[in-house]
C-alpha cells in the first residue's frame, strides 16, 4: 500500500506538472516570453538571450561558473538503477554532487530488459516518459544556481534504446542494405523518437570497421569497408541530427581490431600500420565529421601504437579538432579513463588518469560509477595546478556549445508531451522496419535441387503439402532483441512467420533438432565429443519429420549469447551440433534450405557445398520472422549485398576487403616457384556479393571527362537492366584501381554504390560522382595526394564480379 501511494503521488505530480518533491520560491518566475532566467538574477544575461551568437553565450555563461559548476559539466550521471537510485528528483538531490549541475544523464528511465532493476513505470506510455524527463530537467534548471540544462543521452544503433521504440535490425543488417536513403530514414526515426521522448543526444552510429570476423561486435557495425561505413554512417548521422538531436559517433578510434579479435578483458594492441590507420579506420570518422557535422564523438578504451586513445592528444585534439574540424564534445566510453591506470598502466593512479584524459582533449567522462569519482579528482587537479584553468575552460566550453546548439537554453523541455504518443513507433514506422529487414537479407546460394530445372527458392506454396521447420533458432526470438536497441516489442520467430505465410494451405511441422551449442562448447571446437543420447534423439526426431515433409527449412547460426560485446569467438563454424543436424537432414534426400541467424561471417564450407539454398538473415529486428518467410516464399525478392567477406577458415584471417595488391592471392602450384598446394585460397563469399531471384545486366559505361587534372571531379554513368522475369533490387558497385603509385595501394577500393529497384525488362541509368579525394593516396611523406597516372574505373555487382571497366587518366 505504501508503494502504491508513493507512485500515485508521483503520477499526480507528473500530470499536474507540479513539483512536490523539492521546494522552490513560487514568487519568482524565471520563464519569460522569449527567454529563461536560468541564473535567477532577474535580468536577461547574454547567455540567456536567444538572439546572441553561441560563442558570446558560451563565454558569458562560463564567466559566471565556479570551479564546482565547471567540473560538473564534465561527467555523466548514468540513469535509473545504473548509478542514479531515483526515477524522479528527491529532496536528497540537494546534497548530491549534481546540485551544481551535470553534463549528461544516460539511459534514464528507458526500461532495459537486460537490467530487471531498471524497469520503470515512466518508460511507457511515451508521453509519461517525456513528462518525467521534463521533471528531471526542471529540477536542474530551477534548483541549481545557474540552471544549466542536462543533455539526456541514450543508445540508438538499431533503433532507439527505449521501451517499445521502433525496432530496427542490427547494424550489420543495415550495412547489408547498401541503401543510403533507407539509412537516412532510419536515422530520422531514431532522432524523431529521441526528441519526442526527451532524449537530446543519441550514441550512434558506430563507425568501427570490422576487419576481423572473430570480433564479437561485428554485428554492431556496417561492415569491413571504410567507404561503405562512411557513406551509411553519414546518412544515419544526418537523419538523427535533422531532428535537433545530437549524434555521437563511436568508437574513436582503431577499436574494432583488438589483437587476435579478442574482446572482453583484452581490447588492446591493434596491429595497424600508420597508413592503414588513416585509410581504413579513421576514414569514416573524418568523412562523417566533415560532411555531417555530428555534435558528439565517443573515445574508445583501446590503444594504438602504445597510445591509449582516451589519453592521447594526437587522437582527441590533433586529429579530431585540428585536422577534422570537430566542434562538439568528446565523451569517453565507459571506464576508458580508468583504463589508463588499470589496463594500460600509463597513469600512476586514478587522479593521474583524469589528468591525462582531460589534457588529451576529453570533455565528459562516463562510467558505471558515481560521477564524483571523476569530478573530485578533477577539482583537486585544478586546485593544485596540474590541470590549468585554461584547459578546464576549453573542455567545458565544448560541452556548453553543444547544449546551446541543441537549443537547450531556448527550449529545454519536450514542448507537447501528449504528442509523444503519436510520434514514437507509429504504424508507418513498423512498415519501414519491415522493409529495412527485407532489404538486409542476402541470398548466398540458390541452385536447383537434384534434377529440377529451377532454383529451389522461392518456394512455391501451391506445390507443397508439408514443410519441416527445424533448427535451434527456428522458434527462438532472443536475437531480435539486443542490448543497444529497443526493448519489449512483440517478436516474431521464423516458425511463426512461415506458419502465417503459408496459412492452411501447407502443413508446417516443427522439431528443434539441437541447441545452439553443446554442453562443452566452445571447447568442443577443439576436442570433439560424441553426441549424447538426448542429442541423438533430438536429431533423429527432426530426421523422421523431414522424411515426411516436402522441404526442410533449417534455421541455424548464433544467438545473442554467442554474439556481441565481449563475446568474441575463436572459431567461426556453426557452433554446437548444428552441422551434424544439417548433415543428417541432407542425408534424407529432401531439399534443405538453410536460414542463417548470425552476427558475423561463418565458415560454412560444407553447407555451401552441399545445401542448395542459403539465406543470410543476420540479426533481424522484431518482425524478422515475417520478413524471412516472405523472402523464402517469394513475396519479397532479396537484394542485399554482403558488407563483409566470408573467409573459408579462420586460418585465412585477416582476409577482407579492401586488401593490398597481392596480399590475398593464392599460391603458385606450377612454374619455377610452384612448390605445391598447402593452403585453402579465396573467399567463401566476397565483399559485395549477393544473389537475387532475377538477373541483371550492366551496359553503357561512360566516364566524363576521361582525362582530368588532379583537382577535377569525374562523372560516371551506367545502365542497369532487369533481364529476368520478376521485380528485384540490384546494387551497382563502383570500384577504382590505381594502376601504378608511389607506395603499394589496395587492389581496388569501393568509391560508389547505388541500390536500384527494377521491374522485368526495366532499365535505369545510374550516375556517380568521383571526387579528387576518391583517387588520393598517402605518398612516401604521408601526404594525401592524387598522383598522376591511370585509374581503372570498374562497375560490378560484387568485388569479385566486375562487369564493365574503363580507364581514367590523371594528368
Amino acid at each position: 500500500m505504501k508503494y502504491f501511494l508513493k507512485n500515485f503521488v508521483l503520477i499526480i505530480c507528473l500530470l499536474l506538472n507540479v513539483d512536490f518533491l523539492f521546494s522552490q520560491d513560487k514568487s519568482v518566475n524565471i520563464y519569460h516570453q522569449r527567454w529563461i532566467d536560468f541564473n535567477k538574477n532577474g535580468k536577461e544575461d547574454i547567455f540567456e538571450d536567444p538572439t546572441q551568437n553561441i560563442e558570446a553565450r558560451v563565454n558569458d555563461l562560463l564567466s559566471q561558473m565556479t570551479l564546482e559548476e565547471k567540473t560538473c559539466q564534465m561527467a555523466t550521471l548514468y540513469g535509473y538503477h545504473r548509478v542514479l537510485k531515483d526515477q524522479l528528483p528527491t529532496a536528497e538531490w540537494k546534497n548530491e554532487i549534481w546540485k551544481d549541475g551535470i553534463a549528461n544523464i544516460d539511459e534514464h528511465l528507458n526500461s532495459l530488459p537486460f537490467n530487471p532493476d531498471a524497469q520503470s513505470e515512466y518508460s511507457y506510455p511515451f508521453s509519461k516518459h517525456a513528462d518525467a524527463i521534463n521533471l528531471v530537467q526542471k529540477w536542474f534548471i530551477e534548483q541549481t544556481r545557474l540552471g544549466i540544462p542536462v543533455d539526456f543521452t541514450n543508445e540508438g544503433i538499431h533503433g532507439l534504446n527505449h521501451d517499445r521504440a521502433t525496432p530496427l535490425p542490427s547494424p550489420i543488417n543495415i550495412g547489408s542494405t547498401w541503401d543510403k536513403p533507407m539509412v537516412r530514414t532510419a536515422g530520422n526515426i531514431v532522432g524523431r523518437e529521441a526528441k519526442a521522448l526527451g532524449y537530446t543526444n543519441v550514441y550512434a552510429p558506430i563507425l568501427d570497421v570490422s576487419r576481423d570476423p572473430r570480433w564479437g561486435r561485428v554485428v554492431e557495425t556496417y561492415g569491413e569497408d571504410p567507404f561503405l561505413v562512411a557513406e551509411l554512417g553519414k546518412q544515419m548521422t544526418l537523419g538523427i541530427q535533422e531532428n535537433g538531436v545530437a549524434s555521437t559517433l563511436k568508437h574513436f578510434a582503431a577499436y574494432s581490431v583488438p589483437k587476435g579479435g579478442r574482446d572482453g578483458n583484452a581490447r588492446t594492441d591493434p596491429h595497424i600500420a600508420p597508413i592503414e590507420l588513416q585509410e581504413i579506420f579513421l576514414y569514416p570518422f573524418k568523412r562523417v565529421i566533415q560532411e555531417a557535422h555530428p555534435f558528439g564523438v565517443m573515445s574508445s578504451y583501446n590503444d594504438w601504437n602504445g597510445m591509449p586513445i582516451t589519453g592521447s592528444r594526437y587522437f582527441l585534439t590533433e586529429l579530431l579538432r585540428i585536422q577534422y574540424g570537430f566542434t562538439g564534445y568528446v565523451v569517453s566510453d565507459s571506464e576508458a579513463v580508468e583504463f589508463l591506470e588499470t589496463k594500460h598502466h600509463v597513469a600512476k593512479d586514478a587522479e593521474d588518469a583524469v589528468r591525462l584524459a582531460v589534457e588529451a582533449g576529453l570533455n565528459v567522462r562516463t562510467n558505471f560509477t558515481p560521477p564524483q569519482d571523476f569530478i573530485l579528482p578533477l577539482r583537486n587537479l585544478v586546485k593544485t595546478g596540474r590541470v590549468s584553468m585554461e584547459t578546464l575552460n576549453a573542455r567545458v566550453s565544448d560541452v556548453l556549445r553543444v547544449k546551446f546548439k541543441l537549443g537547450l537554453f531556448d527550449q529545454p523541455y519536450v514542448d507537447d508531451t501528449k504528442l509523444s504518443d503519436k510520434k514514437v513507433h507509429t504504424l508507418k514506422d513498423d512498415e519501414f522496419a519491415m522493409q529495412i529487414n527485407r532489404e538486409s537479407f542476402v541470398l548466398l546460394k540458390n541452385q536447383p535441387y537434384k534434377d529440377k530445372k529451377q532454383p529451389l527458392l522461392p518456394l512455391d506454396k501451391s506445390k507443397l503439402k508439408s514443410i519441416l521447420v527445424t533448427g535451434p533458432l527456428a522458434a527462438e526470438t532472443n536475437y531480435e532483441l539486443s542490448r543497444y536497441g529497443p526493448s519489449n516489442n512483440h517478436l516474431i520467430s521464423v516458425l511463426s512467420g512461415i506458419t502465417n505465410e503459408v496459412g492452411n494451405r501447407v502443413k508446417v511441422n516443427y522439431a528443434k533438432g539441437c541447441d545452439v551449442v553443446d554442453s562443452t562448447w566452445p571447447e568442443s571446437e577443439l576436442i570433439p565429443v560424441p553426441l549424447t543420447f538426448q542429442e541423438q534423439q533430438e536429431i533423429n526426431k527432426a530426421v523422421e519429420m523431414a522424411k515426411r515433409s516436402d522441404v526442410v527449412i533449417a534455421v541455424v547460426g548464433e544467438d545473442e549469447k554467442r554474439v556481441g560485446e565481449s563475446l568474441s569467438r575463436t572459431g567461426l563454424d556453426l557452433p554446437g551440433r548444428q552441422r551434424q543436424l544439417l548433415q543428417a537432414l541432407y542425408a534424407t534426400g529432401k531439399p534443405v534450405v538453410m536460414v542463417m541467424i548470425n552476427g558475423q561471417p561463418l565458415t560454412i564450407n560444407w553447407e555451401n557445398k552441399y545445401l542448395p539454398a542459403i539465406l543470410e538473415a543476420w540479426f533481424p529486428g522484431a518482425q524478422g520472422g515475417r520478413a524471412i518467410a516472405e523472402t523464402l516464399f517469394g513475396t519479397y525478392n532479396p537484394g542485399g549485398k554482403l558488407p563483409i567477406t566470408f573467409p573459408k577458415t579462420t586460418g585465412q584471417i585477416e582476409f577482407n576487403f579492401p586488401f593490398k595488391k597481392g596480399s590475398q592471392a593464392g599460391q603458385p602450384t606450377a612454374g619455377p616457384n610452384g612448390y605445391g598446394k598447402t593452403s585453402v585460397n579465396g573467399p567463401l563469399y566476397p565483399f559485395g556479393y549477393g544473389l537475387s531471384y532475377t538477373t541483371f545486366s550492366f551496359t553503357n559505361l561512360k566516364i566524363s571527362p576521361s582525362e582530368i587534372s588532379n583537382k577535377e571531379d569525374v562523372t560516371v554513368s551506367v545502365d542497369v537492366t532487369n533481364t529476368g522475369k520478376v521485380k528485384g533490387d540490384e546494387v551497382a558497385e563502383l570500384y577504382i584501381t590505381d594502376e601504378q603509385s608511389s607506395l603499394t595501394t589496395y587492389d581496388s577500393v569501393l568509391r560508389g554504390f547505388e541500390r536500384v529497384s527494377l521491374l522485368p525488362a526495366e532499365t535505369k541509368t545510374l550516375s556517380f560522382r568521383i571526387h579528387p579525394d576518391d583517387l588520393a593516396v598517402f605518398d612516401t611523406k604521408m601526404n594525401f595526394v592524387v598522383e598522376p597516372g591511370v585509374f581503372k574505373i570498374k562497375i560490378g555487382n560484387s568485388s569479385d564480379s566486375i562487369q564493365l571497366s574503363q580507364d581514367l587518366t590523371v594528368k
